[in-house]
């Protein structure tokens, strides 16, 4: 099969959550943007349109699940709906960021586990694989029957600090569920970790408790998956410093940045709060403190691997 066969055979759509993405996903491939249109009726129902034969080929949607959440959702859904219909020989969603992935467990009595009702919904409207970066929790892939590629950021968050030649490192997690995360980020900045022991007494409301590790004197690089109204990780700054490290960074791979998020970075002690682009920013975010750096040609070249049938598992590395 010659290269030239293989990519006319390629098609990459975007639908509303995060164009400007999608756009760098298709120029590293190089391949075009597929053409389809996203309407409205007057009642709000959603239209789509597929602008151009899909019959036989491998289809990537880009669509990120973020804000407003369900919109986008039902936009996806209606999507896959399309090119099924359509004959695509393959179906495959390109989800940046998996909205509803905090929502993966029964924390309380009749609560529901809606990161698997996502996954059902996908399935049963006809997704045959689906590539995501950092779920909340990794065992959301087991919420799926295909395929799902399992992308990090910690490459791409690592490879920033390490280009800014930082000394006395500490890479910091917020809480018990994200050391993983500092370990591998701690790994490719040969630096030591130390954790965050709070407890959240309700959504989107942290406490500090204690601090697990050494932080004094040292620089310290808070990292999580989600900063959402970055309570914890504001919270979690301020203790730093209170223990006696010299200056804190924040990161993170999905900014969700709800509510009083900006406002409390802009006015905490991190220094800078490094994210990445797999949910869209506005242009005028009122603090120079935050930093995105794209994951463009990470899910291109995954695109590329899924459709030449290559292994992904180099991209982790």
């Amino acid at each position: 099969m010659s290269t030239n066969y293989q990519d006319s055979y390629l098609k990459v759509f975007s639908l509303n959550s995060n164009p400007k993405l999608a756009q760098e996903i298709v120029d590293s491939i190089g391949v075009e943007m597929g053409k389809c249109s996203v309407k409205h009726f007057k009642d709000g129902e959603i239209q789509i349109n597929i602008e151009e034969s899909i019959r036989g080929c491998d289809v990537f949607i880009v669509q990120s699940t973020c804000n407003p959440v369900n919109e986008h959702l039902m936009e996806l859904l209606i999507m896959i709906d399309a090119l099924k219909r359509a004959s695509a020989r393959t179906i495959n969603i390109v989800m940046p960021y998996y909205g509803y992935a905090r929502q993966d467990r029964k924390a309380r009595s009749r609560e529901p586990i809606t990161s698997k009702l996502v996954a059902d919904l996908l399935e049963t409207a006809g997704a045959d694989r689906v590539v995501t970066l950092d779920l909340h929790a990794a065992q959301i892939q087991g919420f799926f029957n295909v395929p799902i590629d399992h992308l990090v950021g910690v490459p791409t968050l690592s490879d920033y600090f390490l280009e800014k030649e930082l000394d006395d490192i500490v890479v910091v997690s917020p809480d018990h569920g994200g050391v993983t995360r500092a370990r591998q980020m701690a790994d490719r900045l040969h630096a030591p970790i130390a954790i965050i022991d709070k407890r959240r007494p309700e959504p989107n409301v942290a406490e500090v408790m204690n601090i697990v590790g050494d932080v004094e004197g040292k620089t310290a690089i808070l990292i999580d998956d989600i900063i959402d109204t970055a309570g914890t990780i504001t919270l979690a700054a301020n203790a730093m410093v209170e223990n006696g490290a010299k200056a804190v960074y924040a990161c993170c791979t999905h900014p969700v940045l709800s509510g009083p998020a900006i406002e409390r970075i802009e006015n905490s002690k991190i220094k800078e709060c490094v994210v990445t682009n797999t949910i869209p920013l506005g242009d005028n975010l009122g603090t120079d403190k935050i930093i995105q750096l794209s994951v463009g040609e990470l899910i291109g070249e995954s695109i590329k691997r899924v459709h030449e049938h290559r292994s992904i598992s180099t991209l982790f590395d």
